[in-house]
């Protein structure tokens, strides 16, 4: 990236940046033991927010990430939503844990 910021006319400063990591963490978004070289079947079963993009109870908006824990209960963040849905399995519809009652 090449930001410039002009301070006389007809004089500028060019400044080149460099993006580095200074650490790399492996992120993973459930608690369930995956191997890194696991395959997944290409069928597979939408199981949360596929009612379109909206705010009801089995809808989603913009989700921006999720968790899985020890009994395959699925936590999503809802972020355009406000809140975080619970997906208990089996369920047809998500229950509001936190959030939910607009932004902030």
């Amino acid at each position: 990236m090449i930001s410039q910021m002009y301070f006389i006319p007809k004089k500028k400063v060019r400044q080149k940046w460099d993006l580095f990591v200074l650490n790399v963490i492996p992120l993973r978004g459930s608690s369930i033991d995956i191997h890194p070289n696991a395959r997944w079947q290409q069928n597979g079963l939408t199981i949360a927010g596929e009612n379109g993009e909206e705010n009801g109870i089995n809808q989603l908006s913009y989700p921006l990430g999720l968790y899985v824990d020890e009994d395959e209960t699925i936590y999503v963040a809802d972020q355009y939503n406000h809140r975080i849905v619970e997906w208990k399995w089996g369920a047809t519809s998500g229950q509001v844990v936190a959030g939910g009652n607009g932004q902030g």
